[in-house]
């Protein structure tokens, strides 16, 4: 079996315009499969600098790989199942900061350098106050390194206002350009750097908030000896993601020029405002999971591929997700109709092996912040309760009682239902006390009209029966 590398595998040198923090699976199955399609089919003519953000990473391996990997993407497509393997040779350089700081520090004065684009999880844009590094060291926090950065940036093309550059940042926090942009101008002040410098930060460099959607399994270690005899070759980086792409950009006309990639082909959306996407994908897509999760694994159900196609627990889905969900979301019918059967498909991916208890992980905050907006909004909008998300809210209360399931949640949450369970209160008052308590919900919920005696009733039912099939919708 062939090594992979750039003689093995002779490729185009590119010029370095995007640097990229993060070198994990979602963005090298992500970002980087788009610049690969864009620099392959329409000349985009765009390397990629991998910076590693954290000490131990992975820049050792794409190194060794000459940063060269394959993408496979599968998954169900119009109802047919496709694999699709692509070679990925836009990454030009990967380095790790802590052990390859000159070559890092080389990175900000990259004359042609336009883009940032990072993943740095959750809790890596923040800003916090005792990062103050000394001369030559490496700020510890993500937005501490950029400030670094652009600092030497500022200073070799002397405050040039055309070498600022554009962000896009695809961590999952909300308004995360914002946040980046701010934490950045914090280290400013807190380091006490000139008010040129922060004058240029704010007006010569463009942050995007962003919404990123795709599943990426990472690394097929149960498959791989069968993909490398595929491809033919020794590739220990192998990455896999589901068909579906969405890359919603909430960016200026700079940032849409530097990064074309709705021109091209890719499910890439650019727009004034994201905040409808973002509920279309917490409401629908993470809704639907949350909503299904104890209702099929009460049913005796382990996947959401097994949830979808099973007949009861596949009607119930279908009913939240187009008749309860959608029409609780302020974007052209179609356009939800179309995202939603999207989202179905891809629950019956063959290739993801995704289980229920795993998403079932913190389900009581889950249900607060991605099915009771829905409930209340169809409430409004219909003056009367959706049953079927009230009916998930039943089962998930039921499922936090079980004796046979061990429900994973926060120290306060287990406490709360574990004495609820041993004072074998009846159907009403276990309802009453789970809505009541205002730290799930911020509010007491039943003040909302009809919704005790409603789910009281289901509960009544379910504890004789816990088939989805005596519901009907």
């Amino acid at each position: 079996m062939r090594q992979l590398n750039r003689e093995t595998v002779p490729s185009q040198e590119l010029p370095i315009k995007i640097l990229q923090f993060g070198e994990g699976n979602f963005l090298r199955a992500f970002v980087d499969w788009m610049i690969d399609i864009m620099n392959k089919e329409h000349n985009y003519n765009s390397g990629v600098a991998i910076v590693q953000p954290i000490e131990f990473g992975m820049t050792d391996l794409l190194r060794k790989q000459d940063n060269l990997y394959h993408h496979i993407y599968r998954g169900l497509k119009d109802g047919k199942a496709i694999s699709e393997t692509r070679l990925i040779s836009c990454v030009q350089k990967a380095i790790n900061p802590f052990e390859q700081k000159k070559e890092y520090d080389d990175l900000a004065i990259l004359n042609e350098l336009e883009l940032v684009i990072s993943n740095t999880t959750e809790a890596g844009i923040v800003f916090k106050a005792d990062d103050c590094p000394k001369d030559g060291e490496l700020a510890a926090t993500y937005p501490g390194k950029l400030t670094q950065l652009l600092l030497s940036r500022f200073n070799h093309f002397n405050g040039d206002t055309a070498k600022g550059l554009k962000f896009i940042p695809v961590e999952l926090i909300d308004k995360n350009g914002e946040k980046l942009k701010k934490a950045i101008l914090d280290y400013a002040k807190l380091w006490d750097l000139s008010e040129e410098f922060t004058q240029w930060v704010d007006k010569s460099n463009y942050f995007a908030n962003t919404l990123v959607d795709r599943i990426v399994p990472g690394y097929p270690k149960d498959e791989i000896d069968e993909i490398k005899k595929s491809i033919g070759f020794d590739d220990n980086l192998v990455v896999s993601s589901e068909i579906f792409h969405l890359w919603v950009i909430e960016g200026c006309e700079e940032i849409q020029k530097a990064f074309p990639a709705d021109k091209c082909g890719l499910n890439v959306i650019y727009t004034k405002d994201l905040s409808p996407y973002r509920t279309r994908k917490v409401r629908i897509l993470n809704g639907a999971h949350t909503s299904m999760v104890p209702v099929a694994l009460l049913n005796g159900i382990e996947t959401v591929r097994e949830s979808v196609e099973s007949d009861n627990v596949g009607e119930f889905v279908h009913h939240i997700i187009f008749n309860e969900i959608a029409p609780t979301i302020n974007l052209p019918k179609a356009e939800l109709e179309l995202y939603a059967t999207e989202v179905l498909e891809r629950f019956m991916n063959p290739y993801i092996h995704h289980e229920l208890k795993s998403i079932a992980l913190n389900s009581i905050s889950k249900y607060k912040v991605r099915v009771l907006p829905s409930l209340l909004d169809s409430l409004k909008t219909n003056n009367k309760l959706p049953e079927g998300l009230v009916l998930a809210f039943t089962y998930l209360i039921k499922l936090y009682l079980s004796e046979s399931f061990t429900i994973q949640d926060n120290d306060e949450v287990i406490a709360f239902f574990s004495t609820l369970s041993a004072t074998a209160e009846t159907p009403e008052a276990i309802i009453r006390k789970v809505l009541g308590e205002v730290s799930f919900w911020d509010t007491d919920l039943n003040q909302i009209n009809g919704l005790t005696e409603m789910m009281t009733s289901q509960l009544e039912k379910l504890n004789k029966d816990a088939a989805i099939s005596n519901f009907k919708f």
